[in-house]
């Protein structure tokens, strides 16, 4: 396979807009690059019924499906795959997420059911999911054999891809998260800053679902172990969707406990979301592992930083490839809570270092493109091209 130069790309994905989070906009800025590029791009998505559609500069095909990774969605994917085997014989099908790489798993046996090329995105967790179980690690192993190029987002989720599975360890290379293609900045209003300086208020916020994995509790109980009289200075507002079970309540309710107030945005628009962050002084997202789950890389750091916010985040994952320790933000180890509490003061009493580091992340985060890693993933040639930084 030595052709070059623009083809026919098919993206399957159960996370893709409505649903919001990392891999969804990775599949969506992926998308439109390669659309940009001059590749046919065709998205293969999942229902977003009741929601208005976007416009899209490439194809986008609404299949029914919830998007969920149960055997009942990955049975109507497989379907949708024998149906419409003969396009994707010749093209190349490209994985940015597990669901549909459950679904694929099933007809590799079958040649005429396999795709001229295959191309995968590992993000992290679906990584100790798949080897976890015998009969998925041994589906993984195949569909990595088969697999023409794989992508990780960061050096720490292809070590880990390579340590569980090292047949990917030949045809797998980076292609580094960048911020979206529609990313604004809004400024920070001069009745916002003046009421903030008047108040004496400093602002920590976080954006992510309500998740244990995500560590709003661990910010919470950090700024609370604050001295008093900082503590009182102090607004933690919280950003994002929760889930049904226990722990949206046992964070609503250590929020009542003495120490900074604490507001809870609840899911919140992208252009509602921008004036919150305008609005915000320090970045928290101090995710943990968490059973088979863990940080790949994290997006939204570099969101904050592009806002100029400093980070505060654990030391997890890939978490140090989006957040540069001293430089951008402070990474503190993970079951350190004093140490936690201890880099939030320093950037709470000190407003000259909360400047310093958020002025480093506006260009931290612009330091990769969409466009690059569109390149990287559908480039056509045999070998593989450089890696950003290579050069």
């Amino acid at each position: 396979m030595n052709d070059s130069g623009p083809h026919s790309v098919f993206i399957i994905t159960h996370e893709f807009f409505p649903k919001r989070g990392g891999i969804a906009t990775f599949t969506e800025e992926v998308a439109r690059a390669g659309a940009a590029l001059g590749h046919s791009i065709e998205v293969w998505a999942q229902s977003a019924e009741g929601h208005p559609e976007k416009v899209w500069p490439f194809t986008l095909r609404r299949l029914p499906l919830a998007g969920s990774h149960n055997f009942a969605c990955r049975l109507k994917l497989i379907v949708w795959l024998i149906r419409e085997r003969r396009r994707l014989r010749y093209a190349t099908v490209y994985l940015p997420e597990p669901g549909p790489m459950l679904a694929l798993m099933s007809l590799l046996p079958l040649r005429t059911f396999r795709p001229r090329r295959i191309v995968l995105t590992f993000h992290g967790s679906e990584i100790l999911r798949f080897h976890a179980d015998p009969v998925t690690r041994w589906l993984t192993r195949r569909l990595i054999r088969h697999a023409f190029r794989i992508s990780t987002l960061t050096h720490y989720t292809k070590n880990l891809l390579c340590e569980r599975f090292p047949e990917a360890d030949a045809k797998t290379f980076l292609t580094p998260g960048a911020l979206r293609a529609d990313f604004a900045v809004a400024s920070r209003s001069p009745a916002a800053a003046a009421v903030a300086e008047a108040l004496g208020k400093v602002i920590v916020l976080t954006v992510g679902r309500i998740h244990p994995r995500k560590g709003q509790l661990l910010t919470l109980q950090a700024l609370q172990a604050l001295p008093p009289g900082l503590a009182e200075r102090v607004e933690y507002w919280i950003a994002g969707s929760a889930n049904k079970g226990g722990y949206a309540k046992t964070l609503r309710k250590a929020a009542k406990r003495p120490g900074p107030s604490v507001r809870f945005f609840g899911n919140v628009a992208d252009d509602e979301l921008e004036r919150v962050y305008a609005r915000a002084d320090i970045f928290a997202l101090t995710s943990i592992d968490f059973g088979h789950s863990v940080e790949g890389f994290g997006l939204v750091y570099l969101e904050a930083s592009a806002h100029g916010l400093p980070v505060v985040a654990h030391r997890v994952g890939g978490v140090a490839e989006a957040v540069v320790e001293g430089e951008t933000g402070l990474l503190v180890a993970p079951q350190h809570p004093s140490a936690l509490t201890e880099a939030f003061r320093q950037l709470i009493e000190d407003p000259s270092l909360r400047r310093r580091m958020g002025e480093a992340g506006r260009s931290w985060a612009r330091r990769t493109s969409w466009s690059r890693a569109a390149e990287l993933l559908f480039h056509p040639g045999d070998e593989l091209p450089d890696e950003p930084g290579d050069e």
